[in-house]
């Protein structure tokens, strides 16, 4: 029988009376003057671990190595004095999030580095090689996996009943997380449910990495490096899995990601929308430009908003990528007009989650550090899975799941 793609673990978590105050928003997030002040005067605040510069001076190069060594002494700390503690066998943890009227349930387990190296674990988006071999350091410092990668998979019913079922027992722990989210965590180590979870796991056959490519791709680094460092390695070490937990499809949200751009390309406002005007219908707008279907965008631009419908055919004969209205935007207005290049590196082009709403694009523009800024309607799930099938990519920046999960609730440790 092949290995499921979800596999149990003994995980590394806070004991129930520390969970509240060591749970913390996911560390890519905040800025680390954000990080400072959520931690602030909280000593078991998970942000030492994950944003470990919050202990140093002001002004220190996040990516140093004093950074790195301080989050394994602080993640020694937290284990030494029992905040943090890891189970005794492994089994599997079901992760509820809520956010007002939006509850997503997932499982939490790992998946082999191998699986997705096979693509089994499939990825949609490209990947930064600064952020990923941040977290390459990260993990190897602290000896641990300190973020799940947030991962959905097709619909199963059984999987989805028995979820239903042991969630009615008491949870491990309820917190209140950032923004007012109530995350709860289940523990499953009865035998049975586990192999019954493991079963349902091994028939979908795939899973797809929602958030957290670059958790997963520095995750396949460091074990590659430490199988090399490693002359008894046998391929049963922790660290040749990836932590992960994965949520139906139905019932992961996905919100808009928007740009904002530095400047307009020495171009005049006006000269920038008879550009725009060649492919879209441009309209101005008293409103905030909020898109309500695919091929329609927003724009913030010299304090005025415009509506830019594309007049070309949505379903077109090249690739669903091609139809994506990131590459829409990308293809007909950031590149070839704004002169954009790489967005992974070009620090011409920001990018706002739609959580933040279209009031912080305008404020972005309106502050004079960005000229003009875009709202896009969102890509969805389906599409999502469909890239991944095919083993096409997004481009950088596409997708803003949300709720987000917290950090320091579950960790795999490498050792």
């Amino acid at each position: 029988m092949s290995k499921p793609i979800l596999q149990p673990f003994a995980a590394l978590r806070p004991v129930p009376e520390y969970a509240q105050i060591v749970a913390a928003p996911p560390y890519d997030v905040m800025s680390t003057a954000e990080a400072r002040e959520l931690a602030k005067d909280n000593p078991w605040s998970f942000l030492h671990i994950s944003r470990p510069e919050i202990d140093l001076p002001q002004g220190i190069n996040p990516f140093s190595s004093e950074v790195y060594s301080k989050g394994a002494e602080n993640m020694a700390r937290m284990l030494s004095e029992g905040i943090l503690c890891r189970d005794d066998a492994p089994g599997y943890y079901i992760y509820r999030v809520q956010t007002d009227d939006h509850v997503q349930t997932g499982i939490v387990g790992v998946g082999s580095v191998e699986a997705y190296e096979n693509n089994l674990i499939r990825r949609h988006e490209l990947t930064r090689p600064d952020k990923e071999t941040d977290r390459v350091k990260q993990i190897l410092a602290v000896k641990a996996q300190t973020g799940p990668v947030f991962a959905t998979h097709k619909n199963d019913n059984d999987l989805s009943t028995l979820m239903e079922e042991l969630t009615l027992g008491e949870p491990a722990y309820s917190i209140i997380g950032d923004g007012g989210s109530i995350h709860t965590l289940w523990v499953v180590m009865a035998k049975k449910v586990i192999n019954r979870i493991a079963e349902r796991f091994e028939k979908l056959g795939a899973i797809y990495i929602a958030d957290g490519h670059h958790r997963s791709a520095a995750a396949s680094r460091v074990a590659a490096e430490l199988k090399r460092t490693n002359p008894a390695h046998n391929g049963s070490e922790p660290y040749n899995s990836i932590l992960v937990v994965s949520f139906p499809e139905t019932e992961v949200q996905i919100l808009d990601y928007n740009r904002v751009v530095k400047d307009i390309n020495g171009l005049s406002a006006s000269m920038l929308l008879d550009r725009i005007e060649e492919y879209f219908e441009v309209f101005s707008s008293d409103l905030p430009a909020q898109p309500e279907s695919a091929g329609s965008f927003g724009m913030y631009l010299a304090g005025g908003w415009y509506i830019l419908r594309f007049k070309g055919d949505l379903v077109s004969n090249n690739t669903i990528k091609d139809d994506l209205d990131v590459s829409i935007l990308s293809d007909k207005i950031l590149s070839p007009v704004l002169g954009i290049g790489d967005h992974r590196t070009d620090p011409r082009i920001g990018f706002v989650g739609g959580i933040r709403g279209m009031s912080e694009l305008e404020r972005q523009v309106d502050s004079g550090d960005w000229e003009v800024a875009f709202a896009l309607f969102p890509i969805t799930v389906s599409q999502i899975m469909t890239l991944a099938d095919a083993q096409k990519t997004t481009p950088p920046k596409t997708t803003w799941f949300e709720p987000k999960l917290a950090d320091g609730l579950v960790s795999l440790a490498l050792d």
